[in-house]
């Protein structure tokens, strides 16, 4: 598939409105809220297929990011998090724009970034902010789109999984803007598909600034959350868990509500 050319999709990411706040909205106070959750939208993975038999495809696709958007706004998320790679995850580039036309809420685009070109791409559809993963990118690749996010106002979830990509993602976000990029650790292994919450935990050591640290996958329960608190870790992405019931939004109210 071709691609826009880079002056026009630049033009398009620096007219687009202003970024919301996403690393502000996620580091303000809790109130009653068990965590800053970032709640995801996901019809698809890899693992589980098609997580719910009414996200497939039909001949008219009635797949509405922007309802579950609403629900998850009403039941106290933080953030949204946006799957938009097709060929994995049955995301589309255009959930971006109507989530964000439907709820005030910061939106993460999550997909596999890997090229500047990206950046300009995700601020021009709407995105606030854009996942970056350091198994997959240089110290180069990372600190330059980090640096192009900022400029355009977005923030940025810098995840790894394994020690070594943690330090190397805490090393670059504090020497380019440690306000802006939040640190994430994804509980998933990927390499025998393995989740353990208990991975987090044991990492939050390496993060000097552990408000800043994000824990994704294998969060279902008030306890993991609670687990999570205990050890300084207030904010977490939520996603199959969530979009696996009926109800996205009421599953996410039982997680995090008083």
């Amino acid at each position: 598939m071709s691609r826009v050319p880079l002056a026009e999709v630049e033009a398009r990411a620096r007219r687009a409105p202003p970024a919301r706040d996403f690393v502000g909205s996620l580091l303000a106070p809790l109130g009653d809220l068990r965590a800053a959750v970032i709640a995801e939208i996901k019809r698809k993975s890899p693992s589980a297929g098609w997580i719910r038999p009414e996200y497939e495809p039909r001949e008219s696709d009635g797949f509405a990011p922007e309802d579950i958007a609403r629900q998850y706004h009403d039941a106290g998320a933080r953030a949204i998090s946006c799957l938009t790679d097709e060929r994995y995850f049955a995301g589309q580039l255009s959930y971006l724009e109507r989530v964000r036309d439907a709820v005030p809420l910061p939106v993460l685009r999550k997909d596999f970034t890997v090229d500047p070109w990206q950046i300009f791409e995700s601020r021009a559809h709407g995105a606030d902010a854009v996942l970056l993963i350091a198994e997959c990118l240089t110290d180069s690749q990372i600190s330059e789109m980090i640096a192009l996010s900022v400029e355009l106002g977005m923030g940025v979830l810098l995840e790894s999984h394994d020690r070594e990509n943690l330090e190397r993602s805490v090393s670059l976000a504090g020497a380019t803007h440690p306000d802006r990029v939040l640190i994430g650790i994804n509980n998933r292994d990927l390499r025998v598909m393995k989740v353990d919450l208990d991975h987090t935990i044991g990492l939050v050591g390496e993060v000097p600034n552990p408000r800043m640290l994000v824990s994704e996958s294998g969060i279902g329960t008030p306890e993991d959350l609670g687990r999570l608190a205990e050890a300084g870790v207030r904010i977490a992405l939520v996603g199959e868990r969530l979009m696996a019931t009926a109800s996205p939004g009421e599953a996410l109210g039982r997680l995090i509500g008083p």
